[in-house]
């Protein structure tokens, strides 16, 4: 861990969070659950409840989330152990300028989510409460900005809103999966409610997994807050495992009982619309503000600058744009089908981690390290090529076959190094 290296950003852009700044694992499970609480992953689970019988779903929407929280959980125990988040991990496992490859992937992403969240929050507002249609882009304009305040705080603003949000959220979705149970007949009424789409297993554990694996692969940016190993674990898997799988459950329950997938839908549908008004503010809020947050580690990192709130600021401009522009309409799939070529660079950090720097980092600001790290990138491209034709669960096997093969790739270069030197030394 770099401690040396100065930095004016308690928030520590571009170097390791030093011990002094380390938050306690409650306040890093507030700013994760707040970022998994997300609109998008309740229709994966809606789209599962649709498909499967209640038991069924429930064991589907568990695997998947429990893959989705160990991958984010390796993740998160890396970035405690170096202080750093996973834009700079990429500068270990890609070099110095091939990380820029993965800084543009994950960064693009986030910004695309951003818009998509921006123009949901506008939209909706204006269908729920009846205000003019054309104050949908001024109000994405005002949300646009507006999402990005305690971003632009810093970690500090993210936890204070998730603080305040995160409960309130609970107690929102408990009420409404309490009257939806009560509608629905109880359990043995959910029970016999027959399929009402087709999809296969491995689709709808890629669903589950896939939908925010983006945002598993970047919630390093907090845990590498955490004061140690084992608190990252726990933080994460309580919002990975435990939040993104309650949201999951909350979209299968609407599209069981309600055929709707969104806790705000369902808000409505059993009468409660300002509540769901509340709901659907404090939802995107605490994810956009993690998404654009996202964007700024990852634009620092591509850009070498520490000035990350300016960062903050123009990325929530790009996704004001692109909401206005109506470019989120289509950009769902594409930043789903992202999601595939995403948890590949997770597998590569883990295996540069633990096989090349055998669980300790050299430090940050005094390492040596190649402009491209052609091991990393080729294990990358293995990996996302693979995840892409692959019929099964894309995702993991992108993550596997990535760690895999650099493990595999980087034991023979090793190899082949300790022979030369060792025929060089007997010359």
């Amino acid at each position: 861990m770099n401690q040396s290296e100065h930095t004016t950003d308690p928030d520590y852009p571009l170097s390791a969070v030093p011990d002094t700044a380390r938050k306690s694992m409650w306040s890093m499970s507030f700013v994760l659950l707040g970022f998994t609480f997300f609109s998008a992953t309740m229709w994966a689970g809606g789209s599962v409840g649709a498909a499967f019988d209640f038991s069924t779903t429930l064991w589907i929407l568990l695997i998947g989330n429990l893959l989705l929280g160990a991958y984010a959980a390796i993740l998160g125990y890396i970035a405690a152990r170096s202080g750093l988040n996973t834009a700079l991990m990429s500068r270990y496992a890609f070099g110095e300028i091939g990380s820029k490859l993965s800084d543009f992937i994950l960064g693009f992403t986030q910004i695309g989510w951003y818009a998509w969240g921006t123009a949901t929050m506008a939209l909706l507002l204006v269908k729920m409460t009846g205000l003019p249609e054309n104050l949908t882009l001024p109000l994405m304009v005002v949300f646009g900005f507006g999402f990005c305040i305690s971003a632009f705080v810093g970690y500090r603003g993210l936890d204070l809103l998730s603080r305040f949000a995160v409960p309130a959220m609970l107690i929102l979705i408990a009420v409404s999966l309490g009257i939806a149970t009560k509608d629905a007949g109880g359990l043995s009424g959910l029970s016999a409610i027959a399929p009402s789409a087709e999809l296969s297993v491995a689709a709808a554990i890629t669903m589950v997994f896939g939908t925010f694996v983006s945002g598993g692969t970047q919630a390093t940016n907090w845990t590498r807050f955490a004061k140690s190993g084992k608190a990252a674990v726990i933080a994460t898997l309580a919002a990975f495992f435990i939040g993104n799988g309650l949201m999951t459950l909350v979209g299968a329950f609407g599209a069981l009982v309600y055929q709707q997938a969104d806790i705000v839908d369902i808000l409505v549908a059993q009468g409660l619309a300002t509540l769901g008004v509340l709901m659907l503010f404090l939802n995107l809020w605490t994810t956009q503000d993690n998404t654009v947050y996202n964007f700024a580690v990852a634009g620092c990192n591509l850009l070498r600058t520490e000035r990350r709130r300016t960062i903050t600021v123009i990325g929530a401009a790009i996704g004001t744009l692109l909401a206005v522009l109506g470019m989120y309409e289509w950009l769902i799939p594409f930043l789903i089908l992202l999601g595939t070529f995403i948890p590949p660079v997770g597998g590569v950090i883990m295996a540069n981690y633990f096989v090349t720097w055998r669980g300790r980092y050299g430090e940050l600001g005094s390492t040596t390290l190649p402009a491209f790290n052609l091991v990393g990138l080729v294990a990358y491209a293995l990996g996302s090529l693979v995840a892409y034709s692959s019929n099964w669960i894309a995702p993991v096997v992108g993550v596997l076959v990535a760690a895999g093969s650099y493990a595999l790739i980087a034991l023979l270069v090793s190899a082949v190094k300790e022979r030369r030197a060792t025929q060089m030394s007997n010359l």
